[in-house]
């Protein structure tokens, strides 16, 4: 599944993190040219995140704690 997330703050950072470490296969992040490790706390941070990044994973249970991260474009 893809989806766009918004992460504003150092808190959502690591709360998207704790929530994306739990999953049991790979999450993915694709910035530009960049593709970073969804569970990778200083990938994240090297990223610019004044925009929603686009975010893969194969993990349905974890959607409901990661909705409050997505948005809609």
């Amino acid at each position: 599944m893809k989806c766009k997330v918004a992460l504003n703050s150092v808190n959502d950072v690591k709360a998207f993190v704790n929530i994306t470490f739990r999953a049991e296969k790979d999450v993915d992040i694709h910035c530009g040219k960049y593709h970073i490790d969804g569970k990778s706390i200083m990938g994240i941070f090297s990223l610019e995140l004044d925009k929603p990044i686009e975010v893969e994973l194969d993990a349905e249970k974890l959607l409901g704690e990661l909705q409050r991260f997505i948005v809609e474009e």
